[in-house]
């Protein structure tokens, strides 16, 4: 990682204490929130570097918007996230592992890799969404 300045401390520290995807918009705004002073431009440069050393994880939103977040689990996992509120929930995919494989090994691939992450409601925005109609 670049060197470690006050900023990027402060957006590592942010994702230690949200369990949920955000853009990087969102935690720009929750530092800003906390009276911390960060640039957009060093969030971003953050939560990149962060991601390219695996510490972070990064799922593109059905709106095409890059969502991060530190995830507990160190081994390959997928996610369920909430469309409405982010909720994510990590998963263990032994479903899909096994799919993948079997699909690559079928078209003569190999050193595969793939990335699934499901979207929908969760059930408390699922059923305000219920509600509404």
């Amino acid at each position: 990682m670049p060197r470690t300045t006050r900023q990027r401390t402060a957006v590592a520290d942010l994702l230690d204490g949200v369990p949920d995807f955000h853009s990087a918009q969102d935690l720009h705004r929750m530092l800003h929130d906390r009276g911390e002073r960060v640039a957009l431009a060093t969030v971003y440069r953050t939560l990149q570097v962060l991601t390219d050393l695996g510490e972070v994880d990064s799922v593109r939103g059905p709106d095409g918007e890059l969502r991060y977040r530190r995830c507990e689990a160190e081994a390959h996992h997928h996610h369920l996230v909430c469309r409405s509120c982010g909720t994510t929930v990590e998963l263990d995919a032994a479903a899909v592992e096994a799919w993948a494989g079997g699909i690559a090994r079928a078209h003569g691939f190999t050193d595969v890799e793939h990335t699934v992450e499901l979207f929908g409601l969760c059930a408390r925005c699922g059923s305000r969404s219920a509600d509404a109609r």
